[in-house]
């Protein structure tokens, strides 16, 4: 028996999925630039879990909907989320991504930046596909939001002064805003009542913030092997994720001129990632965290009590559990 939940969504949307995946496939060809399908393919073909798309299609079928526009929805969706990742890399100057090179490093920043613009191309022409307005206004909305938000972080991220309510407002926007459109498009794309599509908005934006609260703590007490990620890639980045906002906040001098050292100045020292979370239990930042974390997976449960009693709303009520169970 399956017991992740993402393994069950997988299992019950496999047919839905294989046509999203061959959607895909078919839609980062291009004739004229055999780079675009190079680039794509080898972040397609890392793997994930192909979490946003499987909302898509989850949503709708709490909703009722048979037909295939869910399909393209959902690899418009997917399509957004690689090219943010490609961007983010290139931004980010990151080096690895889930345990593989990144696109930039194997072939240069210049590729990844205008395959992501491609991708985001290719991820409007499939909304329009669908014939419904409303679904290209979210989703359009929600590509703003996504460039709204990386854009806050470049001046957040290493700036002391950057408050817990600002770091919400980023996530919302470079994290959450794709969880949420990705389950509102689904009930929109089924004609469910607007009760319905603001609750699965709903909890598509808390199930992202929990998932992106998750993802921080992670950086400071994941496993490499499991995330593919390095240990203090966020400090080493100079990130100001929640956890070290919370720390800072409570900082007394001394360690005030810590952070502003080896997140403001960028002046980092062997031992400093060390320090950096001792000090962060010594504050409770992490524990702290942790229970915002919890409170939002909470809310994303509480939001799916108006939709329709059905198998898969108890799936993603699990899945909300299961984002925050991999940090306790």
């Amino acid at each position: 028996m399956l017991s992740k939940p993402h393994d069950r969504l997988a299992a019950r949307f496999e047919a839905k999925l294989d046509a999203v995946g061959a959607l895909i496939r078919a839609r980062m060809e291009s004739r004229h630039a055999p780079r675009i399908p190079e680039v794509t393919a080898h972040l397609v073909g890392a793997g994930g879990k192909r979490l946003r798309p499987m909302l898509t299609l989850a949503a709708a079928d709490i909703c009722g909907y048979r037909g295939e526009n869910d399909e393209k929805l959902a690899a418009t969706v997917e399509f957004i989320h690689t090219a943010t990742l490609l961007h983010d890399d290139v931004v980010d100057e990151s080096s690895q991504r889930r345990g593989r090179a990144t696109a930039n490093l194997l072939w240069d920043n210049k590729s990844s930046i205008l395959v992501g613009d491609y991708l985001f191309s290719r991820s409007f022409q499939l909304m329009v596909e669908t014939g419904n307005l409303r679904v290209l206004d979210i989703l359009a909305n929600a590509s703003a939001t996504i460039a709204e938000g990386e854009v806050l972080q470049l001046t957040a991220a290493r700036d002391l002064a950057t408050s817990e309510e600002i770091y919400l407002q980023v996530v919302r926007g470079k994290t959450a805003a794709l969880f949420s459109a990705a389950t509102e498009v689904g009930g929109v794309i089924a004609g469910a009542p607007d009760d319905q599509t603001a609750a699965l908005y709903d909890y598509g934006d808390a199930l992202g913030i929990a998932f992106q609260i998750a993802d921080d703590l992670l950086d400071f007490q994941g496993d490499t092997a499991a995330t593919g990620k390095n240990i203090g890639d966020d400090f080493r980045e100079r990130k100001l994720t929640l956890p070290i906002i919370k720390a800072v906040a409570q900082a007394d001098a001394t360690e005030r001129a810590f952070w502003r050292r080896t997140i403001e100045k960028g002046d980092q020292q062997d031992g400093d990632l060390d320090h950096a979370i001792a000090l962060m239990q010594s504050h409770g930042a992490l524990d702290s965290a942790r229970v915002d974390a919890l409170s939002w997976a909470a809310k994303a449960g509480v939001a799916l009590e108006i939709l329709p009693d059905h198998p898969v709303r108890d799936i993603l009520a699990d899945l909300a559990g299961y984002v925050v169970s991999r940090i306790n």
